[in-house]
């Protein structure tokens, strides 16, 4: 029987993408997007500036221009792409995101086996304790991790734009860094808000708020959304935070925050991706399984979270589409 080459090729393009990862992954962790970028731009430089063996440099640069992370050649010499800028040392830069994936997340897929045989966390193996218990004990990665979430929320500056703010008091539960609240209060100049979250990621936020938007519109709350949220709220946001909690819990996250409500006018805004069973696509589906790997949790259909909403007393009004595959929801309290 003839073989299929393009099957083949499928399935080693599929198969050799963890490969490819460890390839981006050691490139910033070696720091080559920078050294290229401040000019340094064979692999004798590279390896001099990185302490790296130049061979193993020639052989990593070979693959990554045949990637697209960079262009050129040893003979040219190597220049940025788009690719590597997002990659150089930044505000907005993914670095971190590369960091994060390819050490403590590639570890946890490295027991995929595990979790989706038993449906439970693949990090819990790697590591001996849940993803956010091992966050709280090691701040530095914590503070990476905050980072990773806002560096890939490129969808935070259209929120404004699918929602009024105006006027409105904004609780972002569950806010992490404070990067949504800050840039909906930047674009909103006559809202103010809380950020409310958990007592180690209160540090972070209370910083970052303070240099962008100011204390005197947003404050910064600590504490447990599974026990009560801040009250008196005009809009209420989870962006991204059920999908490592199993469904009663989420329930009860809905059921605070309707309670906290200021009144009947009062909203809940969900910002996260869905998953379909049926016509799925990639980028959903990949996170939902990432979620379990690593948490153990789950992305939910979009009748999964209504039916969740429902026994919260909470109804969906509308929803609008925002980047990256996410979804907005916007949810009032039923009678």
């Amino acid at each position: 029987m003839t073989a299929d080459v393009q099957v083949t090729r499928d399935v080693v393009d599929i198969i050799t993408g963890g490969w490819r990862a460890q390839a981006l992954y050691t490139a910033v962790k070696l720091g080559l997007p920078d050294q290229i970028e401040a000019g340094r731009t064979n692999c004798a430089e590279l390896a001099k500036a990185t302490g790296a063996n130049e061979k193993g440099i020639r052989r990593l640069m070979r693959l990554l221009v045949a990637m697209g992370v960079f262009e050129g050649s040893e003979s040219t010499g190597y220049r940025s792409t788009r690719v590597s800028a997002a990659l150089v040392e930044g505000p907005q830069s993914q670095r971190d995101m590369c960091l994060l994936y390819g050490e403590e997340f590639y570890a946890a897929w490295g027991h995929a086996h595990h979790a989706i045989s038993t449906a439970s966390s693949g990090f819990e193996v790697a590591y001996g304790q849940p993803l956010y218990d091992y966050l709280s004990q090691n701040p530095a990665l914590a503070e990476r991790f905050g980072r990773t979430m806002n560096a890939g929320s490129m969808f935070f500056h259209q929120v404004p734009e699918v929602f009024d703010f105006s006027g409105k008091t904004v609780v972002d539960v569950g806010g992490g860094g404070g990067h949504l609240l800050a840039t909906i209060l930047g674009a909103v100049p006559d809202a103010a808000g809380t950020l409310f979250d958990r007592e180690h990621m209160t540090l972070k936020a209370r910083e970052h708020l303070a240099a962008t938007v100011g204390l005197d519109r947003a404050q910064v709350v600590g504490g447990d959304m599974f026990i009560e949220v801040p009250e008196g709220g005009d809009v209420y946001i989870l962006c991204r935070v059920l999908a490592g909690h199993d469904d009663d819990a989420v329930v009860s996250v809905f059921e605070n925050c309707r309670r906290a409500m200021a009144d009947s006018e009062s909203r809940l805004l969900i910002l996260d991706r869905f998953v379909e069973d049926e016509e799925p696509t990639v980028l959903p589906s990949l996170w939902d399984l990432h979620l379990l790997v690593t948490t153990g949790g789950e992305h939910r259909t979009l009748n999964g979270i209504t039916a969740l909403l429902n026994r919260a007393g909470l109804d969906i009004k509308r929803s609008a589409d925002l980047p990256m595959e996410t979804t907005a929801l916007i949810v009032a309290p039923r009678g």
